[in-house]
């Protein structure tokens, strides 16, 4: 059995989350064999890079806002490869360009056209669980591109596309709501709904998921889990 999971920002967001992460991991991986994790960067870092680019330049050169902004991704990736190793749990750390994802489109929002399935399959019989930097892959010009707004769901969900396992996208609230639970006292908990459904709430503003996500998980009929990290089991699930 293999699963991807995606960890947001708010998920990532201090180290003490990250070793949560990481023990919830290896108690994980004592039940499935094969586990790929893509990760945001941490908290507010990619604020904190663009606030940094735009007190140098008042129009920075897009490519060069995506060399920046990437390595908020790579930076909570190498960290969760660590405190995984750290307890005896082998893990491995990439970035979008090593794991063959390309992608076209212009800089800050590129779509991906290919992932190498073939580099991922040989980690996962090693047996390692596989960290990717999620947001992130390179194009023809071998330039590192941002994949826009939620970029890491997206990224996480063409992976359990590509290899034929169920996605769980974990963040701060336990799954997909009718509302937004933080404004509306009324909003209530969706236990199941479909890829068409999800795609109209997030294209109206729900941003518990990103659209380009939703519309790759029906294209290639991804099972998604929505629900709190590290929280209770009991979410959203985005199917058909």
């Amino acid at each position: 059995m293999r699963v991807v999971l995606k960890y947001g920002g708010s998920s990532v967001a201090t180290l003490e989350k990250i070793s949560k992460i990481a023990d919830y991991i290896k108690e994980l991986k004592e039940k499935i064999d094969e586990i790929i994790i893509v990760v945001s960067a941490m908290g507010k870092t990619t604020d904190e890079l663009l606030k940094k680019a735009y007190s140098l330049a008042g129009t920075p050169n897009k490519r060069e806002i995506d060399m920046l902004i990437s390595t908020g991704e790579q930076q909570s990736a190498a960290l969760l490869s660590i405190a995984l190793n750290s307890i005896g749990c082998d893990a491995i750390s990439y970035t979008g360009y090593q794991i063959g994802l390309r992608t076209v489109g212009e800089y800050g929002n590129s779509e991906i056209i290919n992932i190498d399935k073939n580099f991922l399959e040989k980690q996962l019989k090693e047996q390692k669980v596989v960290i990717v930097a999620g947001f992130q892959g390179v194009n023809d010009s071998g330039d590192i591109t941002t994949l826009g707004r939620g970029g890491s769901d997206t990224t996480a969900v063409a992976l359990a596309g590509v290899l034929g396992c169920e996605c769980r996208i974990y963040t701060d609230v336990d799954g997909v709501y009718t509302d937004d639970p933080r404004k509306n006292n009324l909003a209530t908990k969706i236990e199941k709904i479909s890829y068409d459904d999800m795609e109209k709430m997030s294209k109206n503003g729900a941003k518990v998921m990103e659209t380009k996500a939703v519309v790759i998980g029906k294209k290639y009929k991804v099972p998604i889990f929505v629900g709190e990290s590290l929280g209770s089991e009991k979410g959203t699930y985005i199917v058909e």
